[in-house]
């Protein structure tokens, strides 16, 4: 027989380890679900405190930025201005899309240290480079290679800054070079110390690549993602997440073997039946099944 002292004595330290359970359950499984604003490029440069507040309303509490000018700003926003409607709209511009091709063809960092003054006034832990233009894309193995000591430099300029330096792909890193790619080598001559990758899932799987192989290849290095699917009909189309070709859900179960720390949702096309209202479905979806 269980005695009564004894009784009170093991629900108290039951009930005491429920009241505590709760917070450290929600913070295990609580990941912030981030949102590229490139989404949203036809409303946002038009109304940027509306914009960021309908984002803020759906629930993301990240964002990555883009079209950033040093001379305007976000589309005539000041940095200050812009922090400050994040803020109002529980959002935090975590990562930055900055623009790197001047620096990339001649070798100019002083952009570069800009971009770092800006993602430190916005309190951002990343700068990413977005995009390279088709005319600086590499043609061989060796311009890779010459691209990777680039980006190792940027870094070395974000990293004394506080800020870490990202890469975000599109497929044309793919292209083979013999029995490796432009973004093989990218992974290998980059500094693994100074230089996160941010893999578009989508851009991965529509160069024919798979994202878990490229995980147990290069365990670690994915700290971001960009969460973006792609429509069952034409591989040229995005689709609301869940809706689509991506098999998010076993990609998710692997987040930890990538590095993932974060994410961003990104719908570039095919809105149903409008940008807002497509990010607001996938919002829902990775809320519900996927984190």
């Amino acid at each position: 027989m269980i005695k009564r002292r004894d009784f009170l004595i093991s629900t108290g330290l039951a009930l005491g380890a429920l009241a505590i359970a709760p917070s450290f359950a929600f913070a295990a499984k609580k990941k912030a679900i981030g949102i590229q604003l490139w989404t949203l490029r036809d409303t946002l440069p038009k109304d940027v405190k509306g914009v960021l507040s309908q984002v803020g309303k759906i629930g993301f509490n990240e964002v990555e930025t883009f079209g950033y000018s040093i001379k305007d700003g976000f589309f005539g926003t000041s940095l200050k201005d812009f922090k400050s409607m994040l803020t109002n709209n529980g959002l935090k511009a975590t990562s930055n899309h900055f623009d790197f091709n001047g620096y990339i063809e001649n070798g100019n960092t002083d952009p570069l240290k800009s971009y770092t003054e800006a993602a430190n006034i916005l309190g951002s832990e990343y700068i990413t480079v977005p995009y390279i233009i088709e005319n600086l894309r590499g043609k061989s193995a060796d311009d890779y290679k010459k691209l990777a000591l680039k980006v190792n430099k940027a870094a070395e300029i974000c990293k004394a800054a506080g800020i870490k330096l990202a890469y975000h792909n599109h497929d044309f890193e793919f292209t083979k070079f013999g029995s490796t790619n432009g973004y093989e080598i990218l992974l290998n001559e980059t500094d693994k110390n100074l230089v996160d990758f941010e893999m578009d899932l989508y851009w991965v799987v529509r160069a024919g690549q798979d994202p878990l192989e490229l995980f147990k290849e290069h365990p670690g290095r994915f700290k971001m993602w960009h969460v973006k699917d792609m429509d069952k009909v034409n591989p040229d189309f995005n689709a609301e997440i869940g809706t689509g070709k991506l098999d998010f859900k076993s990609i998710f179960a692997q987040a930890e073997l990538s590095g993932m720390k974060r994410f961003f949702l990104e719908h570039e096309s095919n809105y149903i039946p409008n940008p807002i209202e497509s990010s607001a479905a996938s919002y829902n979806y990775i809320k519900n099944n996927l984190i």
